[in-house]
């Protein structure tokens, strides 16, 4: 598997696409003014104190104040709060954690007990905000890069889950218990799997060097000020994903470009020529078949080149995911149940790739297709479980009800993906909306290729729009055009005849006895 990033990059913000052999996964926008990113550490003031709720509202420059509960305090903020008075106030000269921590707040207690209004402290941005609310914080503050997680006010060394081998755990917990700070805890994560020393130091001293400009920039500080803000988006992911698969990351703008070179130069010098600046005539998204992706990839309906389809409904609680066979119809040599696992096995694939690629979160309910047997409702279930694993986002996935649903939470820190995947109808002088014109050529395509086995080399006449005629009649180079390439695709007589009545992007199949076609 071959893993591409392209970046688009504008003068208010920036688009990043993740392919996965050249398969859009993922699409992150962010804006040039984005100061509400999640990591961005900032010196707060509460506002206002809610027992009910167990909660505050914390002031940290937003429009709307942010939201900060008891639970996500820590157990360590008592000392949070002495490291920070003491640095505004001149007692505490210096970054390093050296001095006796205060004794851990009760997981159980009330949250006006250990703030007051007015007070200032310090929080991190959990989740960006999202619609009319503010961002979600936090007091359990950490630094991530590219091997390590710096956990100020914690003693604790912990290994990522995903390493098995024994005997590299115990390495990696020796190595970093003898590197690191007193009075940091540290999180090792799945990359740091079988590196070497030097560059474990390096990402150490690297997140010291980050906490000290925090220290800095606190020391001077107002409430509301951020202290420290988390890297930008693009490094951020190349932090993150970054492997032996990538093979390419493509951007448009000669800074970032040059600013890629040099992270990648630190993190990843092996990998520093991967990064290619990209000049052509077109579009960077539309070069690379990104923007016909997008188009195909959102809105309500989601169709599959085998002709499944997806219907996806959003609403402010959950978000609903309905699985239709469409022209797939019944296999001859199957049974229904059959028909059934594989039509499901199918979508759950691309359910798994459109929850990554909208970052939908909260709860999801996907209605799949009925099975009877119990043996394939759990393959339908461990399939999703395997297709969600490359999804970094913490998900939860219960196994399918009688019904046939299967419940997903997902966490959500950002924004959902909403791309408007409609167009101005070009008859109508703008008035009127139709769905993405790039994807009408495909759509046409995959209905003849479901009535071309259905025909069995029978004479199809495709009935349409002047304008979708004449540019599927067009020849293409100096022989062929699109209705031609048809033909030998799918081995039939094709014919497309000019119907003015239609509108722009209508469409009728008819065969040989000058009967329409019902799809």
């Amino acid at each position: 598997m071959s893993v591409e990033l392209v970046i688009d990059s504008s003068p208010k913000e920036v688009t990043i696409a993740i392919l996965q052999d050249s398969k859009l996964v993922e699409l992150h926008k962010e804006k040039s003014n984005n100061n509400f990113s999640v990591g961005d550490i900032y010196l707060g003031k509460v506002r206002k104190i809610m027992p009910g709720l167990n909660a505050t509202f914390v002031n940290v420059g937003y429009e709307k104040d942010a939201f900060l509960h008891y639970l996500d305090l820590g157990p360590r903020f008592k000392s949070f709060v002495k490291y920070t008075n003491g640095v505004i106030g001149g007692k505490i000269n210096n970054p390093a954690l050296e001095f006796k921590f205060e004794e851990e707040i009760d997981k159980n207690g009330k949250i006006e007990r250990v703030l007051t209004s007015n007070q200032q402290i310090l929080v991190q941005i959990a989740k960006e905000p999202i619609s009319t609310k503010g961002p979600r914080l936090s007091s359990e503050i950490s630094l991530a890069g590219r091997y390590l997680v710096l956990v100020p006010f914690s003693e604790k060394v912990s290994v990522s889950q995903k390493i098995k081998n024994s005997a590299e755990k115990d390495r990696l917990v020796r190595l970093i218990q003898s590197i690191k700070p007193k009075g940091f805890g540290v999180i090792i994560r799945t990359v740091a799997q079988n590196k070497k020393v030097a560059d474990l130091h390096a990402d150490m001293s690297d997140l010291v060097s980050r906490w000290a400009i925090c220290y800095n920039a606190l020391k001077t500080a107002q409430a509301p000020k951020k202290v420290l803000g988390e890297i930008n988006m693009t490094a951020a992911l190349l932090r993150d994903l970054l492997n032996k698969n990538f093979s390419n990351i493509h951007v448009n703008d000669k800074v970032l470009y040059n600013e890629l070179k040099l992270y990648l130069k630190a993190i990843a010098p092996d990998k520093e020529e991967i990064v290619k600046y990209f000049l052509g005539n077109v579009s960077i998204f539309e070069n690379f078949g990104i923007d016909k992706q997008i188009k195909a990839s959102f809105g309500k309906n989601v169709a599959l080149k085998t002709g499944v389809y997806l219907i996806i409904e959003h609403t402010e609680a959950l978000h609903v995911i309905d699985v239709n066979s469409g022209q797939r119809g019944k296999k001859k040599d199957k049974t229904q149940e059959e028909n059934a696992l594989e039509v499901n096995l199918e979508a759950a694939e691309e359910i798994a790739r459109q929850l990554r690629l909208r970052d939908m979160g909260g709860i999801i309910v996907v209605d799949f297709i009925d099975l009877k047997d119990a043996a394939n409702r759990k393959l339908l279930f461990e399939k999703m479980k395997e297709f969600m694993n490359e999804d970094r986002a913490k998900h939860n996935i219960l196994p399918p009800t009688k019904f046939g649903l299967i419940q997903i939470t997902r966490q959500r820190v950002r924004p959902e993906m909403d791309i408007k995947t409609s167009e101005k109808c070009p008859c109508c002088g703008g008035d009127g909306e139709v769905h993405s014109t790039l994807l009408l050529v495909d759509e046409i395509e995959n209905n003849l290729r479901y009535v071309s086995k259905q025909l069995k080399g029978k004479k199809i006449r495709i009935n349409a729009h002047p304008f979708i005629e004449a540019y599927l009649n067009k020849r293409i180079g100096l022989f062929s055009s699109l209705r031609k390439n048809w033909q030998k695709k799918y081995k039939s007589s094709i014919d497309i005849f000019p119907t003015s009545s239609h509108s722009f992007l209508e469409y009728q199949f008819i065969d040989e006895k000058g009967e329409r076609i019902h799809l």
